[in-house]
């Protein structure tokens, strides 16, 4: 499950890039470093992650094999997919199809890897890990997505109706497929809801 969810995570990142029509804040971020560095998206991910790891240590947080597994399979497969897949060029409903079918595979990869319960990524552990210090996880997330949006908007990254789309339905795909996949993999399912509450 873990390997098989960065995978499609990695792929569904491809998939969104590929479409045009604006990145999730983070891959904003990924994508303006990249374009000012002149890097591949996928190593700026990965090098991101490791930087983001340094940062769970005066947050005490634990790195778990899905963890480090995140760090590197998911920029990996961004690299492998748009390396595959070219840039699409006019015709919007290509570009919107690619936009959904990214955004759906992502929601259901989310599920996959965070069902795995092999260690929480790189990202998602520096906000539960802020937000352990008393603060809400709404607000943590929220005001680190807010960041880096706005850090990788001013370096280039690209906004768009993709952005908004991956912030309203990233949120119910994952709240659907996470408990599916933590059932399937035989852990209960209630004990992981609340902890991402």
């Amino acid at each position: 499950m873990l390997l098989v969810g960065l995978s499609l995570f990695g792929i569904s990142l491809g998939l969104v890039v590929r479409a045009g029509l604006g990145l999730a804040p983070w891959d904003v971020f990924h994508e303006g470093v990249s374009e000012r560095l002149d890097l591949s998206l996928g190593t700026v991910i990965v090098a991101t992650s490791f930087v983001v790891l340094l940062l769970w240590i005066p947050l005490r947080e634990r790195p778990g094999v899905g963890t480090i597994g995140n760090a590197i399979l998911v920029g990996v497969w961004v690299d492998i997919t748009m390396a595959v897949i070219p840039e699409i060029d006019g015709a919007l409903i290509g570009r919107v199809a690619l936009l959904l079918l990214g955004v759906s595979i992502n929601g259901l990869a989310t599920g996959l890897y965070i069902g795995a319960g092999m260690g929480s990524g790189p990202r998602d552990g520096l906000m539960t890990g802020i937000a352990s210090r008393g603060h809400s996880i709404r607000a943590v997330r929220t005001s680190i997505e807010a960041i880096v949006l706005v850090t990788g908007f001013a370096l280039g990254g690209t906004i768009g109706v993709g952005t908004l789309l991956y912030a309203f339905a990233i949120g119910p795909i994952a709240h659907k497929t996470i408990p599916w996949f933590v059932r399937l993999s035989g852990r209960d399912a209630r004990g992981l809801l609340v902890e991402q509450h």
